[in-house]
């Protein structure tokens, strides 16, 4: 299993237009093979923080659905970033 999880920073008064832009992106995410889950929502403390959370079967499923990242404009939003991929060797309950 893979986890991408982490935050981007856009400017404040635009996050809003960015979340509206990733939409599409997350309905086809959760459409794709072996998506687990898909999120992106704003920060419920910091203005232009957009908190993300990905998890996937397999790092093959990820590659297939990112082909080339995203589109040049809305990276171009993007002021700041830290988002890490996690491998999962194992799942339990709390």
């Amino acid at each position: 299993m893979i986890i991408i999880s982490g935050v981007l920073y856009v400017d404040a008064d635009d996050r809003a237009g960015y979340l509206d832009g990733c939409r599409e992106a997350v309905e086809l995410a959760r459409a794709a093979p072996g998506c687990l889950d898909f999120a992106v929502s704003a920060d419920l403390v910091e203005p232009g923080r957009i908190n993300v959370y990905e998890r996937w079967e397999s790092g093959e499923d990820v590659e297939r659905f990112r082909g080339a990242g995203p589109e040049p404009a809305q990276a171009a939003r993007i002021r700041d970033a830290e988002v890490m991929r996690y491998v999962i060797s194992g799942v339990e309950a709390p």
